[in-house]
């Protein structure tokens, strides 16, 4: 989009230089004095225009040198002051006010003198100063209006950030009380269950009865279920990570799981919110494959490239193609954090059998 964006503008400046030279080549031609040499300087500097986003300075020079040849040649025209004018705008628009300024006053100097003079000389030369200093001024004008342009995009990007921060203020906050509320109510329920399934399961041994299997399931599934929770509030309380991928592959293989980490590429601190979201992308896919891969043998790789960064989680287990598992909360989450940085996830199981998750995380993207 962006390239048929600059095809349009270069088209554009090529049909106005065209335009320019068009008039020029048609007022000399109803003077019935002009020359092929007249006629090959006036295409050749009002031409040289459609080049004047990329080189103002020699457009001014090239078109200023053969106009100014023209006038010299064939006499004095006004409208062989048509393509310098533009010239000395579009010089003036890109900042070179004094080289603009230096080519009108030459081109004025050479057109009086090639009038001789005459009082019609005079005049004439008089109005063009007109002309290039509105030309001058416009330039500079728009230079401005441009700067300004810039300037607001800029505080509107700034603004719209701002409001992102704020949101992820209010988020953090909003956090903090829904683990505030799910402390003050499922602990305390959760505790009370478990607290009453230990002293059964205690009077029951007391008095030599058999303790029943569901007393003994509660009581385990109380424990499990203030675990999990506790590990849910501290993910609520704070969203910055607790340490590396190499720290959770150790963590990992403490565990029981075997895990191989592999660093491709030049290693570097990133960002902040791309190093957070690697931190949570490689401990969602370890807690999966030690959850559901089974005795399965895990491999995690970094891959440092110039503008992003690449993980890839890998197990041997149990995933079967043909039955793709349902995407559950962790994989909603993981798919989420790498949307928001602008990347990209594949979570799936392999053909070859196994899990893999890869995701690409851009680093420009903080």
């Amino acid at each position: 989009m962006h390239g048929d964006h600059g095809w349009r503008i270069r088209l554009a400046d090529a049909a106005l230089a065209a335009v320019v030279g068009a008039v020029g080549m048609l007022a000399a031609a109803i003077g019935e004095s002009a020359s092929p040499l007249d006629h090959a300087l006036i295409a050749v500097g009002s031409l040289a225009l459609a080049a004047h986003r990329s080189a103002p300075r020699g457009v001014l020079a090239v078109t200023t040198v053969c106009l100014l040849a023209y006038v010299w040649h064939a006499g004095p025209a006004a409208t062989a002051a048509l393509p310098v004018v533009a010239a000395v705008h579009t010089a003036g628009r890109t900042g070179h006010r004094a080289v603009a300024a230096a080519a009108g006053a030459v081109f004025l100097g050479g057109y009086l003198a090639a009038g001789g003079a005459s009082g019609d000389a005079a005049r004439e030369t008089a109005l063009l100063a007109g002309w290039f200093l509105c030309a001058v001024v416009t330039g500079v004008a728009d230079k401005n209006w441009q700067a300004y342009l810039r300037q607001t995009e800029q505080r509107a990007l700034e603004a719209e950030r701002t409001r992102e921060e704020a949101a992820l203020r209010r988020a953090g906050e909003e956090r903090l009380r829904i683990a505030r509320e799910l402390h003050d109510s499922l602990t305390h329920s959760i505790s009370i269950v478990k607290l009453q399934a230990g002293v059964a399961v205690h009077l029951a041994r007391k008095r030599g009865e058999e303790v029943p299997p569901a007393l003994l399931a509660i009581q385990e599934a109380g424990g499990e279920a203030m675990r999990e929770l506790r590990a849910t509030l501290d993910v609520l309380r704070t969203d910055e990570p607790t340490g590396t991928p190499a720290v959770l592959v150790e963590r990992a293989r403490a565990g029981g799981l075997a895990v191989d980490l592999t660093v491709a590429g030049h290693e570097r601190p990133l960002a902040a919110t791309v190093d957070r979201a690697a931190y949570r992308i490689v401990q969602e896919a370890l807690t999966n494959a030690a959850r559901h891969a089974g005795p399965a043998k895990v491999t995690v790789q970094l891959d440092y490239g110039e503008g992003d960064l690449t993980i890839r989680v890998e197990d041997d287990g149990t995933a079967d193609p043909s039955r793709p598992p349902a995407e559950g909360i962790g994989l909603t989450g993981m798919r989420e954090r790498v949307t928001a940085l602008g990347g990209t996830l594949h979570a799936a199981p392999r053909a070859e059998g196994g899990f893999s998750v890869r995701a690409r995380l851009p680093l420009e993207a903080a």
